[in-house]
């Protein structure tokens, strides 16, 4: 049997997350980030986006209204990734938080991508980043992505939003 590897322009549509407190939700991910609210599903789902796209991000409550977030060691989705256009809209939404004054778990750059860590209102996790052109990523001698983990100057990325 011949190999099947997926189409290269593939694309993940969408995420949608269970929360316990939908409004809550819709604050961050509205709010907070800027997705546009597109529609609600009666009180107990809501379908966000950039652009204009019918959603990015579902939020439910139906398994988990008032439940508390699940255990940082259970199986499951360790973040949902937010991909930005330019440095500079990685840098506003940084602004956003440094003002909203809301806890950031990490800030890394992978060679490839830069990139802001943290949770929702649940616990769930939330890359905010943006890619370097392809043309920049890391290699090795033999032309091999070379990906990997450093400290990300804050204050470098956020002079990027003037």
């Amino acid at each position: 049997m011949e190999e099947y590897k997926i189409p290269t322009n593939t694309r993940i549509g969408h995420v949608h997350l269970k929360v316990s407190d939908l409004q809550k939700s819709i604050d961050f991910y509205c709010g907070l980030l800027g997705f546009e609210l597109m529609m609600m599903y009666g009180n107990q789902a809501a379908f966000i986006s950039a652009g204009g796209y019918h959603h990015h991000i579902g939020l439910n409550t139906w398994h988990s209204k008032g439940q508390p977030p699940a255990p940082p060691t259970a199986p499951g989705l360790y973040h949902t990734a937010i991909l930005y256009p330019e440095r500079k809209d990685l840098a506003v939404a940084l602004q956003r938080l440094i003002d909203a004054k809301y806890p950031i778990t990490g800030a890394s750059d992978h060679g490839v991508s830069e990139a802001i860590y943290l949770d929702d209102p649940d616990g769930n996790g939330v890359e905010l980043y943006w890619d370097r052109p392809k043309e920049e990523w890391p290699k090795d001698e033999e032309g091999e992505l070379t990906m990997f983990t450093r400290h990300l100057d804050l204050h470098a990325l956020l002079a990027s939003a003037k």
